[in-house]
């Protein structure tokens, strides 16, 4: 009897994803140590690096057990026994009781990050000097700077940075051969706990090796550790977070993950012996990683197993805003808008496939594909590659989305009216510096 095929099931899982508009990089599906499918969305390419959010806290995390296997720290000592020199005259007995352990289950004495980007030089040492919240080791909330403090701990134990130690001990070994990098905060520290630039591919090979109980080079008593609930979190928003929180990584339904903001995920089943990796930019919807996540368990989890695939490589394309091509109008005047709108508007017009404007940021140009994305220059940004698509809904009804493809996927979608002698812009974005002045609406008025 022929075994059924396992392509079909990735096909419906593909297909998910695009009818649901999830802004999708690349993937690679490996079951039983072989890899399965793979996929790269056209302008992103294998081997490339890409920015990994908070998968960056589970490498922050892994280093961390490798210097507790070496022991050259215990789990249960309080953080502030390493960072004597960076607390205040009188330091809160919350924080001089918060161990590592609590640090690695998102378990701190804070209710959130500590660090101000763009204002803080040290962002590991905000922690020791902001005022806690609540007795440590009691109720999760998401917290990034502790893995920034995490980050300066293995600088301070081992002499070198997060990225370096884990090169030395785990990447190079493990023969992660693509690019990578890790971005810094302003002292010079790697970012631990978003900043990590690494290929789709390498971060897989690092999934299989944690699938495998670490390969004997990460310790296998810290996989097993690391991969269990630690700390329960019933209160998040997205469902798949409410399975549990182990040491840097999240539990999910059927396993545990490493997930980064806007879909950069590794989801691991060991149960069925299966690692899915994703990158993606969901940033623009509140629920895109959720959408992977059902995509993944709903299509595929089911069948892996118990049906079979010859391996399978996907060219496939990010999606675009859809166009009804007969409709829109083919160029407009200047419109002006009044000082002080929400958008910081002062003119816009249309012509043909590309608006022009100038908002606070200054002068731009943001030529778009209709029903397609085309590669450009971010507006206002020419060093930052972007993608950007567009499409008429109406007959005077615009949308226009962009998304930058650098170091910080993001991006804004753009819906404009035109009615008689004005236009009605409005905007949504995803929360990053890049995105600033693209979240609001305003009015303005056709120059004669």
């Amino acid at each position: 009897m022929q075994t059924p095929d396992l392509s079909l099931r990735v096909t419906s899982f593909v297909n998910r994803l695009k009818k649901e508009d999830v802004n999708m990089h690349g993937f690679i599906l490996s079951v039983g140590g072989q890899e399965k499918a793979k996929a790269y969305y056209s302008p992103f390419r294998e081997g490339h690096p890409h920015r990994m959010y908070s998968v960056s806290k589970t490498m922050t995390g892994i280093a961390v057990g490798m210097l507790a296997d070496e022991g050259r720290l215990s789990l249960d000592d309080p953080v502030t026994d390493y960072f004597r020199d960076w607390l205040p005259e009188a330091p809160d007995g919350r924080l001089l009781c918060l161990t590592i352990r609590d640090m690695l289950r998102m378990a701190t004495c804070y209710c959130g990050t500590t660090y101000r980007e763009g204002v803080d030089e040290n962002w590991a040492r905000t922690f020791f000097t902001a005022m806690p919240s609540h007795e440590p080791g009691t109720v999760f909330h998401y917290d990034t700077s502790c893995s920034q403090v995490l980050a300066a701990l293995v600088r301070r134990l081992s002499g070198l940075e997060v990225l370096d130690f884990l090169e030395e001990k785990l990447f190079s070994p493990l023969g992660c051969r693509d690019e990578r990098y890790w971005l810094r905060d302003p002292s010079g520290c790697c970012q631990g706990g978003s900043g990590l630039c690494m290929s789709l591919r390498d971060m897989h090979r690092v999934a299989l090796c944690l699938l495998n109980g670490g390969e004997g080079l990460i310790p296998a008593w810290y996989v097993r550790e690391m991969s269990r609930k630690q700390i329960d979190t019933p209160l998040q928003v997205n469902e798949e977070e409410r399975w549990g929180y182990g040491w840097q990584c999240w539990r999910t339904r059927a396993g545990w993950s490493m997930y980064g903001m806007g879909g950069q995920l590794a989801v691991i089943c060991p149960d069925r012996r299966t690692v899915l990796s994703t990158i993606a930019d969901t940033r623009l919807d509140p629920f895109g990683v959720q959408r992977i996540y059902n995509a993944f368990f709903e299509e595929l989890y089911p069948y892996l197993g118990q049906e079979d695939m010859e391996p399978e490589t996907l060219r496939l394309k990010t999606p675009a805003v859809p166009d009804q091509r007969k409709l829109g109008i083919p160029e407009t005047g200047t419109y002006r808008f009044a000082q002080g709108n929400p958008l910081g508007l002062q003119w816009l017009r249309l012509q043909g496939d590309r608006l022009t404007y100038e908002n606070a940021r200054g002068a731009a140009s943001l030529p778009f594909g209709r029903g397609k994305n085309e590669s450009i220059p971010y507006p206002g940004c020419t060093y930052e590659p972007a993608m950007a698509s567009g499409g008429w809904l109406a007959p005077d009804l615009l949308r226009v989305r962009c998304h930058a493809t650098g170091e910080a996927p993001c991006g804004f979608d753009m819906l404009l009216r035109f009615r008689g002698d004005t236009v009605t812009v409005q905007c949504r974005r995803s929360a990053d510096p890049l995105t600033e002045g693209y979240d609001g609406t305003a009015t303005g008025t056709l120059d004669i």
